[in-house]
């Protein structure tokens, strides 16, 4: 009796490695599922696919949920309330870029390149869980610059809605410096350079630049 399913070689949790990066560096529409037969496991067959992953949808929210349990934790120091309001903003930059600039995966974001995961309207829902970790930074850099205003670190007139955007569109624009290649060493004297967004709206405070 002829025997189906997925081959031998097959491994689940690596294919679900394999089919972030295929995400993370072409988006969904791009990312075929002929592309994602001929990647995973050698080539695994239509039926091996479904079985194992349900659709490429589903597959590409348990792509998601990998990539924000690992990769994405880079900007989870902006949550950490016993680092110095500024240092965990300038700390979620400089980890990001390094982590955007990394060879050993595709260059960018897979949060913030996922605005164009889903460029046709029937597929736009398959990029909220994107966009939601996408406003929870935003959160988390917004809490970052209330807190400098509540501690008395920044000025009591501080727009703390427009300097959380000066840092969060500096964030997301990395993922295209990062697509062009540009140099880590470039990135890290930009971030130096839009930290003293926060150091103009200091009180009295030594600007001390966190390496």
């Amino acid at each position: 009796m002829a025997r189906t399913g997925r081959p031998r070689a097959f491994n689940r949790d690596n294919a679900v490695d394999q089919a972030m990066q295929l995400f993370w560096q072409h988006g969904y529409d791009s990312t075929s599922l002929a592309l994602l037969k001929a990647e995973l496991g050698g080539g695994i067959s239509a039926p091996s696919f479904y079985a194992a992953f349900g659709s490429k949808e589903a597959l590409f929210d348990e792509c998601v949920q990998r990539y924000l349990a690992t990769f994405a934790q880079v900007t989870e120091c902006l949550w950490d309330e016993t680092l110095p309001p500024r240092q965990a903003i300038e700390t979620a930059l400089r980890q990001s870029a390094r982590m955007q600039c990394d060879d050993g995966h595709p260059k960018g974001c897979m949060v913030t390149l996922g605005v164009m995961s889903a460029p046709s309207p029937e597929n736009a829902h398959v990029a909220q869980a994107l966009t939601h970790s996408r406003a929870r930074t935003r959160a988390g850099i917004v809490a970052c610059v209330e807190r400098g205003v509540s501690e008395g670190l920044l000025a009591d007139d501080t727009n703390a809605a427009a300097m959380a955007t000066v840092f969060d569109s500096f964030l997301q624009g990395i993922s295209i410096l990062a697509r062009d290649d540009t140099p880590i060493e470039s990135i890290d004297a930009a971030i130096t350079q839009v930290m003293r967004t926060w150091d103009v709206a200091a009180v009295s405070q030594p600007s001390l630049d966190f390496q």
